[in-house]
């Protein structure tokens, strides 16, 4: 992605003293930087032609090199200056989480348990309408599952979790994590529909990678959500505690339907809790113009009207717990948590 762009408080320079004065060349950091990228499942080449471009301001990091380079120098964007701070967003040395040793002793497993809920109370902002207790609450049955995993203690209630967000809002990314912390089982909804959807689009007439029309929204849409709904039912129904991802726009923001999905698990003694990943319009065209799926041909082509009915500001009314995600924040603080359990636990 080239420079062309304004882009508040970014400052390349800042890429180029946190490299020397780590006494690396341009060849030793990218080598270091793909080793970090590797290990977290994110695509750079790394190239110390890549990198200079980045130093020298005439190329501006994408979003999986901005990730890296925030693994790498243990910080976020900020403080690597990609950009201005959110309003209360930790910079410099708070921005770093603690490097504790590594180990796998029952003091190591609590150590992981406190970074977990030191990232979660960095990423959570108070826009939620819904009961912020139940969000508390939420991220304490996050770090208990941690412990639980740890420590073959199984003994809590199933609970299902719902994560929700605009498209490119990094909500299956933020619901991934969640997945890799409490050991819950993971869906998401385009995995888990996605070819059936294109399949069964075309054989009715329409365009496979169709999300906006009536026959999509009507027809289609209400079927994706309900073998969602239907698999997630099938693992609470075994006890097996279940995070989905899905945009859920309509659900959160309809109080009767989230209601009655919590009225029914709870006659089977299972909680709902609902997340909202919040995230700004531009990263979110950022994010969808990288993972180049079909599906985002039409909101990148009618982007305008696409973004006007996208309200970055509050969270819909059913939600517990709001994640903030603008300009990639919080998925560098899940970059890291994970990055901080390897160490610790080996």
């Amino acid at each position: 992605m080239t420079a062309t762009k304004e882009r508040p408080g970014w400052q390349p320079l800042r890429l180029r003293e946190l490299r020397e004065a780590h006494g690396l060349s341009l060849e030793a950091a990218g080598n270091e930087l793909r080793q970090v990228a590797h290990r977290a499942e994110l695509r750079v080449a790394a190239n110390f032609q890549t990198l200079w471009g980045h130093e020298s301001g005439t190329v501006y990091p994408g979003p999986h090199y901005r990730r890296a380079y925030c693994l790498m120098y243990q910080s976020n964007e900020p403080d690597l200056g990609f950009r201005l701070p959110l309003p209360g967003e930790p910079v410099a040395e708070d921005a770093a989480l603690p490097m504790p040793a590594p180990g796998a002793s029952p003091a190591a497993t609590e150590e992981a348990a406190v970074t977990i809920s030191r990232g979660l109370n960095k990423v959570t902002d108070g826009t939620q309408d819904g009961d912020p207790t139940a969000g508390d609450t939420l991220k304490d049955r996050l770090v208990n599952a941690w412990r639980g995993r740890a420590l073959s203690d199984g003994h809590n209630k199933p609970v299902l979790v719902l994560v929700g967000g605009y498209a490119g809002s990094g909500k299956t990314e933020f619901a991934r994590f969640l997945g890799d912390v409490s050991g819950w089982a993971f869906l998401d909804k385009d995995s888990l529909t996605r070819r059936l959807v294109e399949r069964l689009l075309t054989s009715m007439g329409g365009d496979a990678n169709d999300r906006h029309t009536d026959l999509y929204l009507n027809e289609i849409r209400p079927l994706e959500y309900k073998c969602l709904m239907d698999t997630a039912n099938d693992n609470i129904d075994c006890g097996i505690s279940t995070i989905l991802a899905a945009p859920f726009i309509s659900e959160l923001n309809d109080e009767a339907w989230l209601n009655r999905l919590t009225n029914r698990c709870r006659s089977k003694g299972v909680e709902v809790a609902a997340i909202w990943v919040r995230c700004d319009v531009d990263s979110m065209r950022e994010y969808i113009e990288f993972r180049d799926a079909p599906r985002d041909t039409w909101k990148l082509t009618h982007w305008d009207e696409y973004s006007q009915g996208i309200n970055t500001e509050a969270s819909p009314p059913g939600v517990h717990l709001t994640i903030d995600n603008r300009q990639g924040a919080a998925i560098s603080i899940a970059d890291q948590t994970r990055d901080i359990l390897r160490k610790i636990l080996g």
